[in-house]
């Protein structure tokens, strides 16, 4: 006997409510089963991602500055270094610094002053406990380096306190294999005793002085030099 066509004569109204209902629920358990099925697939990529380990591991401690003035003596940041195709992803972790205080990353030609070639990186700002962190991508490894094949003019944003410079100065190949964290305020540096000198590492060329650097490596050996290409 075939079963009566929707809508026909012998298929009641309750027939036809149960059938809608049982329509729904049925694509309801099936939309709730790929959604499972996305979101089991997305933390199995966020472990397998967070579990690959990273290409280089160092600590950056207290700048030589900040010893000298006897400052901070907890301050320390881990630093993570993982290739991510042709770029590097870098994480770093800092705790021990001034609470509620904000601070400049940069990757320097050397560790200590009086620096050399030195690119800015980003801001981290501390927490009211002290800690704070940040994740940059760009290239962080053997090709890290700034290269001037000559002189040419150059914008002229800032006029005080240390006045940009209107034109570069020619260079071949350098490579920056170290990194120095600033305070981004010389009264923060100076609230925290590290000192109040005025220094230009941050976006308006007013920052503080060093707080952590990669000062324990080799001059000319810095932790970048371990990622290799």
């Amino acid at each position: 006997m075939g079963l009566p066509e929707p809508g026909g004569p012998t298929e009641t109204k309750e027939t036809t409510m149960k059938k809608s209902t049982t329509l729904l629920s049925t694509a309801a358990a099936a939309g709730a089963l790929a959604f499972g099925a996305a979101g089991v697939l997305g933390q199995s990529a966020t472990a397998a991602s967070s579990a690959t380990p990273p290409d280089a591991s160092f600590v950056m401690p207290r700048s030589a500055t900040a010893r000298a003035a006897d400052c901070l003596p907890d301050a320390k940041a881990q630093v993570k270094i993982t290739k991510l195709g042709n770029v590097e992803q870098m994480v770093v972790s800092a705790h021990g610094l001034a609470p509620n205080t904000e601070y400049d990353l940069f990757v320097i030609q050397a560790a200590n002053a009086p620096f050399g070639l030195s690119w800015y990186q980003g801001d981290m700002d501390a927490n009211a406990d002290g800690e704070a962190s940040g994740t940059f991508v760009g290239r962080f490894s053997q090709e890290t380096f700034t290269v001037a094949p000559g002189t040419t003019a150059a914008p002229v944003v800032h006029e005080a306190p240390i006045k940009d410079a209107s034109s570069n100065p020619a260079t071949a190949p350098v490579h920056q294999y170290h990194l120095g964290l600033w305070f981004n305020d010389p009264a923060a540096a100076a609230a925290a005793g590290c000192g109040g000198a005025v220094t230009p590492f941050n976006g308006d060329h007013h920052a503080g002085v060093q707080v952590l650097s990669t000062r324990q490596f080799p001059a000319l050996s810095g932790p970048l030099r371990q990622v290799l290409s």
